[in-house]
């Protein structure tokens, strides 16, 4: 298996899965991403489905995957809020998340 014959032998820095982590490792990430992945969203629909995220904390997610690069804000509607999409970068994530529910059903007892 190339992660255990991996593990170890590279600086961190250099470890796909410390710079997968670096961009959606944060909590709620994860989330937002798999809701964007339906659809764009704006804020407040990101903020009801998240239930439990701090306004301010969705916000520098936000912000954070911006800058990543793995989402974009389209202001171009002419509303007061943005419409928040993922770029193809971020759709790119699609299959780790489908492998992520995939594990979750299949190994994790609710």
């Amino acid at each position: 298996m190339k992660l255990l014959a991996q593990q170890g032998t590279e600086p961190l820095e250099l470890c796909g899965i410390t710079r997968t982590l670096e961009v959606i490792g944060a909590k709620w990430t994860v989330l937002i991403v798999r809701d964007l992945l339906e659809r764009p969203r704006r804020f407040s629909e990101l903020e009801h489905s998240l239930t439990g995220i701090s306004p301010r904390t969705l916000a520098q997610r936000l912000r954070e995957l911006e800058h990543c690069a793995v989402l974009e804000r389209d202001c171009s509607s002419g509303e007061a809020h943005p419409l928040y999409r993922l770029t193809d970068k971020g759709r790119s994530l699609s299959s780790i998340l489908e492998r992520m529910r995939e594990w979750g059903e299949a190994e994790v007892q609710v």
